[in-house]
């Protein structure tokens, strides 16, 4: 735990976030909160989020910082451990974030807290790929990231879930076995390495939008990010395509 004596002090290590935007990232604690302590969050030495040792009493952006709307509907505080989710995460979020943790016990005095270099690149998550292909074909939809083996991939297709990959590369459900749904029965291909998702023998009953929801863990913060693909299959008359 790093200790800090105010917001944005000076000479305490920090943890350096790096996201997409349109991402959600959540800055963890580190801590479960035993109701005698006070998390208060600080954007760029503006308070924007806390939690009193009652957690029935907490606050959030606008609540905290009156005529501050910068994080309007965005924030999220946990209640267990005082962590805080910035959903949605624009350009301008960009910055330090810093965490003070005061104890309100008698035995203890001491304040603690961490501090979170939050940099956000321009190129917007959200954004949809644009796929078309003839019935009958196969298709890739390829994320286009490196998967590192703590990460959980989830593929769905019209907000069904289809296909996932865990952490243990063992741990893959591919369609009927994570929705009961034989759309896809024996079409699905998962990539371990990339996670891309592969569609064989594609029929125009398969247009529509897939979605991929990557959770990215680490010890200090985890990152939410969404890639869509937007699908359409054309029919071709007279394919000859067996279904």
């Amino acid at each position: 735990m790093l200790t800090v004596s105010s917001p944005g002090a000076s000479g305490v290590g920090s943890d350096e976030v790096s996201v997409m935007e349109g991402d959600s990232v959540t800055l963890n604690t580190g801590v479960n909160t035993t109701r005698q302590e006070d998390f208060r969050w600080y954007y760029n030495g503006f308070r924007i989020a806390q939690i009193n040792g009652d957690i029935n009493k907490t606050c959030t952006d606008v609540q905290c910082n009156e005529g501050n709307e910068r994080f309007r509907d965005r924030l999220k505080l946990d209640h267990q451990t005082g962590s805080l989710t910035i959903m949605n995460i624009t350009i301008t979020d960009a910055g330090e974030y810093t965490l003070n943790i005061i104890s309100n016990s008698r035995d203890s005095s001491r304040n603690s807290g961490k501090i979170f270099n939050v940099t956000v690149q321009g190129v917007s998550a959200a954004e949809i790929d644009e796929v078309k292909k003839n019935e009958g074909e196969s298709v890739t939809l390829d994320p286009a990231v490196a998967r590192k083996p703590n990460d959980v991939m989830t593929w769905y297709f019209n907000e069904i879930l289809i296909a996932e990959i865990t952490g243990d590369l063992i741990d893959i459900c591919t369609d009927v076995q994570c929705e009961d749904d034989e759309r896809f029965r024996d079409r699905l291909k998962l990539d371990h390495q990339t996670g891309s998702l592969t569609i064989r023998n594609i029929t125009n009953t398969d247009s529509g939008e897939y979605k991929l929801q990557i959770n990215i863990f680490n010890s200090s913060f985890s990152v939410t990010r969404v890639k869509r693909f937007s699908l359409s299959v054309i029919d071709v008359p007279g394919s000859g395509v067996i279904l």
